[in-house]
């Protein structure tokens, strides 16, 4: 069985302009956003699956528009952080962090920032420097609104919402990735309708380090 595939570069990503203010940057209206966006393609149902950021904002569409969507995969996803205090915290990094994409060398900042503990596995891959010149096409400044508007501080916590989703849910984490194993097991144990698998050989960048098996265990949950 084959698949039609939307690929949306989220606000401040990729190719996609913004118009409005920065609040359009925001999860609520990207997620309202790209709502519209199956509306004027006339999709009315749809298979979902969001990496990182787009795994967040994933989580957050189909527990705010379940109608819309039959199966979900969520790679290398959160439901946000717990508590205010959490978030405030994490607001501050992200806005350091967007400064740092403001007023620094883009190439000398990505390769700060995959030199993360997050992305040791991802580094070692023999096309990382691919994926660095893939990613020097983003504009950094639309980076840095995105950071700002749609990071993980100013995401609402959806961890208390996780128990009211019925969408079959597939969330998975890469073997090398201890932090998202944790919290996705933590996720799966709140929300009936979710399975977690550890994909082999991989860290947080599953579908990167581990593509056939990526692929063939997504095919196999949308398939079944």
């Amino acid at each position: 069985q084959s698949y039609c595939c939307l690929a949306v570069d989220l606000p401040g990503h990729g190719k996609t302009r913004v118009s409005g203010d920065e609040s359009c940057y925001n999860m609520t209206n990207t997620a309202q956003g790209l709502i519209h966006l199956l509306d004027d393609l006339q999709i009315d149902k749809c298979l979902l699956l969001g990496y990182s950021m787009g795994g967040r904002l994933a989580l957050y569409m189909i527990l705010h528009f379940p109608d819309r969507f039959e199966k979900v995969v969520l790679e290398s996803a959160s439901p946000g952080l717990k508590t205010e205090k959490d978030r405030s915290h994490r607001i501050q990094y992200d806005s350091h962090i967007a400064q740092q994409l403001e007023n620094s060398n883009f190439k000398e900042f990505l390769l700060s920032w995959y030199d993360r503990p997050l992305f040791q596995s991802l580094k070692k891959s023999p096309n990382f420097d691919r994926l660095i010149e893939t990613r020097l096409a983003n504009n950094p400044l639309e980076l840095a609104k995105s950071l700002r508007n749609m990071g993980t501080g100013n995401q609402p916590s959806l961890w208390e919402k996780l128990a009211q989703n019925q969408i079959p849910l597939l969330l998975l984490a890469g073997e090398y990735d201890d932090k998202f194993i944790t919290i996705n097991t933590e996720i799966a144990s709140l929300c009936p309708a979710a399975s977690l698998e550890i994909v082999p050989k991989a860290g947080h960048n599953i579908h990167f380090e581990n593509t056939d098996k990526f692929v063939a265990v997504v095919r196999q949950f949308y398939d079944k």
